[in-house]
C-alpha cells in the first residue's frame, strides 16, 4: 500500500525578524531539527518517490535538510501548498498517491497538522499525536489514495 509522509516545516525566524512571511528562513535550531527528523526517517528505512513542498523559504529549507535522508526524490513546489487548508492538502496527496507509491508533503500549520490529526484519527491512533503538531514533526502513514484504509506507522516529534 502507498506511503504518505507529512512534515511540518522546521523552526523559522520570528515574523518580526523577516521582511515577508514567505521569505522566513530556518533558525539554526530549525536546521538541526530538520536534519534530525530526516535522520530518524532514514534510520526507520523510510524513503519517498515524490515530495510536494510549499514554496516558502522555510519549507524549502526543511525539505533540503531532509531530502538525502529520504532518497533524493523528485519534488514539486506548487504555490497552492503555501498555507494550504487540510482539504487542499488531502487533494494534493490523493493526486500524488495515484502516481507515486511514496509521497512526502512538507507544509505549514494549521493545515498540515490538521491533516495529520485527521489521518491519525482515521487510523484509530489520534491519542498518540503530539499536541498542535510542532515544528519538524513528521507522521508516516500507510494508506490507499482514497484514505479509506489508513495506518499510522511512525511519529517523529523533535520536542520529545
Amino acid at each position: 500500500m502507498p506511503r504518505l509522509v507529512l512534515v511540518r516545516h522546521a523552526k523559522a525566524v520570528d515574523r518580526m525578524d523577516a521582511d515577508d512571511d514567505f521569505e522566513r528562513g530556518l533558525t539554526p535550531r530549525g536546521r538541526e531539527d530538520a536534519r534530525t527528523s530526516g535522520d530518524t526517517l532514514k534510520a526507520a528505512g523510510i524513503t519517498v518517490d515524490l515530495a510536494l513542498v510549499s514554496p516558502s523559504q522555510r519549507t524549502l529549507q526543511t525539505w533540503m535538510a531532509m531530502r538525502e535522508a529520504v532518497g533524493n526524490p523528485a519534488f514539486e513546489d506548487p504555490m497552492a501548498l503555501y498555507h494550504a487548508s487540510p482539504d487542499m492538502l488531502i487533494r494534493a496527496a490523493r493526486e500524488a498517491l495515484r502516481r507515486s507509491d511514496a509521497v512526502m508533503l512538507v507544509g505549514h500549520n494549521p493545515g498540515i497538522g490538521a491533516l495529520a490529526h485527521n489521518l491519525a484519527d482515521r487510523a484509530g491512533r489520534l491519542h498518540k499525536m503530539p499536541d498542535g503538531y510542532p515544528t519538524s514533526a513528521v507522521t508516516v502513514f500507510t494508506c490507499d489514495p482514497e484514505f479509506d484504509d489508513v495506518s499510522l506507522d511512525l511519529i517523529i516529534n523533535p520536542k520529545d
